[in-house]
C-alpha cells in the first residue's frame, strides 16, 4: 500500500495555503488592525480563522516572534507587541544608516530583472493603497531593493527591522492617514537605474525623513493620549 492520498480523500481534504502566503495573511491582518494588541487570540482560533492547521499557525507565530511583532510567553497567550515612540525611534534610525548604504550598492548593479520586478512591486501597492493600506507591500519594496543591494548581512539585518516599522505605521497611521510611499519609491528605482548614487541617496533620506516624522509625531500623540486616558 502507497502512502499517497487517493483522489477521491483529496477532494475531501479542506485547501491549505501555502505557509509564506500563510505569514502574509496574518501580518496584513495585523497591519489591517483586524488582529491587534487588544486581541485575544490562540493557535487555535488563528487556525480557524485562517483556514490552517495549528502547526503552520505555530511556525508562523514563531517568525512573527523573531520579528518583535508577535510576544509569545509560556502559559500565555500570544499578543501583539505595541512598540512604544522610542523604540520606533532607534529602529528608525537603525533603517536610515543601513538604507542608505544598500541604495548605494544598488546603483552600481541595476539588473534590469530586479527593476523590473521592483515596478510591479510599486504597481501593486499603488493598486492596493487605492483600496486601502499598502503596509506590507511597502516594506516589501524596501526589502527587495536591500536584496538587490547584493550585501546579504546588510538585507537580514534589515529585514529584522522593516517588519517592526510596518507595525507602528499600523498603530500610529491608523491615527493620520498621512503615510504613502509609492510614489517615493518610484522616484528612488529611477535613480537606481540610472546609477545616480547622489539623486538615489537623497531620495531615500528624503523618504525616511517623511516616515520619521509620520511615526514620531503619530507616536507622541499616542503616547499622550495614552498617559491622558
Amino acid at each position: 500500500m502507497n502512502s499517497f492520498a487517493s483522489p477521491q480523500t483529496l477532494v475531501a481534504l479542506p485547501f491549505r495555503p501555502p505557509v509564506d502566503d500563510l505569514y502574509s495573511r496574518i501580518f496584513d491582518a495585523i497591519l489591517e488592525q483586524r488582529i491587534n494588541a487588544a486581541s485575544r487570540f490562540t493557535e487555535e482560533s488563528l487556525a480557524q480563522m485562517f483556514g490552517a492547521r495549528r502547526s503552520d499557525i505555530r511556525g508562523v507565530l514563531t517568525q512573527l516572534s523573531h520579528q518583535q511583532i508577535i510576544i509569545l510567553r509560556t502559559n500565555h497567550r500570544p499578543r501583539v507587541a505595541d512598540p512604544d515612540a522610542e523604540q520606533t525611534r532607534q529602529t528608525l534610525h537603525a533603517r536610515r544608516l543601513t538604507e542608505v548604504t544598500l541604495v548605494k550598492l544598488a546603483c552600481q548593479q541595476p539588473r534590469a530583472q530586479n527593476l523590473k520586478r521592483l515596478r510591479a512591486l510599486i504597481e501593486s501597492e499603488r493598486q492596493c493603497k487605492e483600496r486601502g493600506p499598502a503596509i506590507r507591500l511597502s516594506g516589501e519594496f524596501h526589502l527587495q531593493l536591500a536584496e538587490m543591494a547584493g550585501n546579504a548581512p546588510l538585507a537580514h539585518f534589515l529585514g529584522s527591522l522593516v517588519p517592526l516599522t510596518s507595525l507602528a505605521i499600523a498603530q500610529y497611521d491608523a491615527q493620520t492617514g498621512d503615510y504613502c510611499g509609492w510614489q517615493e519609491h518610484m522616484g528612488i528605482v529611477d535613480a537606481v537605474e540610472r546609477g545616480n548614487v547622489v539623486m538615489a541617496e537623497m531620495l531615500m533620506h528624503r523618504h525616511l525623513d517623511h516616515l520619521e516624522k509620520v511615526l514620531l509625531h503619530s507616536g507622541s500623540v499616542l503616547s499622550q493620549n495614552r498617559v491622558a486616558g
